[in-house]
């Protein structure tokens, strides 16, 4: 239940998350080495066999297959560079496609030292809200704080630390300039790999009622509507892995590269949501 006056107030609460998340990856200069993707897959040439078809279709029809399926495991990987700074913030969980829900564990990098002074964050995933507990920066340890994500300026594609899975695939609903680069394999399974951008803008009118907003949202909030990306999909069409590369501007120009693997599909997700008693309703640091 949201009201326009209090949108302004959590767009204020979304930026403070998306604050934190830039600060921990300028604090971890020297303490947290460059690391790209999952980590959970090797992706080796095999081969050009063709398939049929329109290459742009097949991606944008990725979300669709994802439905279809039901649910899946999910891996995430957000590289975060600003200035000489390069760190990754790893997530973990599984998705509800057809319920449009998840969860995730998402795990911070360590400090400049080494140690691992930020406790893991759970995210839970639902239609038009971002749930997050151990937020930090004032926020109780056994409260949640709730976002709405279409009054986030990037829609939640950044805020959380890992791209919501449903989202990752419902943004390739705008994919364009898309070719076919041939076959290889994740996590060996063979998949079919495509390249090309999305428009944000172009996805939000096609996506799905439970991501529309965010995503209408995030095609505000960006500088550039263009996202490049990477699509794995397997002989069914489904999306086994995606990196998309944003530019955001905080404090400074950002480049995100967000990887999702998903894996083990048709395993039951169940998500839970926090009593109401149990919402942090102070206010978030910066």
């Amino acid at each position: 239940m949201v009201v326009h006056q209090h949108r302004r107030r959590r767009r204020r609460a979304g930026e403070a998350v998306l604050a934190v998340c830039v600060a921990v990856a300028v604090a971890a200069l020297g303490g947290c080495g460059a690391a790209s993707g999952t980590g959970t897959g090797t992706a080796a040439a095999a081969g050009d066999d063709r398939p049929p078809g329109d290459p742009a279709a097949a991606v944008r029809g990725a979300a669709d297959a994802l439905v279809a399926t039901g649910s899946a495991q999910a891996r995430t990987a957000m590289e975060m560079a600003t200035g000489g700074t390069r760190v990754t913030i790893r997530g973990e969980g599984g998705v509800d496609f057809r319920k449009r829900m998840g969860q995730l564990l998402v795990m911070l990098p360590a400090d400049v030292t080494g140690k691992p002074e930020h406790r893991p964050i759970t995210e839970l995933l639902v239609p038009g809200a971002l749930y997050m507990k151990n937020r930090g920066a004032g926020v109780p340890d056994d409260k949640w704080v709730r976002l709405d994500t279409a009054a986030l300026s990037d829609g939640n594609l950044v805020t959380g630390g890992a791209t919501d899975p449903l989202a990752a695939a419902e943004l390739l609903r705008g994919a364009q300039e898309v070719t076919y680069v041939g076959v290889t394999e994740v996590s060996g399974t063979k998949v079919r790999h495509y390249r090309g951008t999305t428009d944000i803008g172009r996805a939000a009118q096609s996506a799905s009622p439970g991501i529309k907003g965010a995503l209408e949202a995030a095609a505000k909030g960006f500088s550039k509507d263009s996202v490049p990306f990477d699509a794995y999909l397997d002989e069914e069409g489904r999306l086994r892995q995606v990196r998309h590369r944003f530019t955001y501007v905080k404090n400074g120009v950002i480049d995100v590269s967000s990887t999702t693997l998903l894996y083990g599909f048709g395993t039951p997700v169940t998500v839970v949501l926090p009593a109401s008693g149990d919402i942090y309703a102070g206010k978030i640091a910066d």
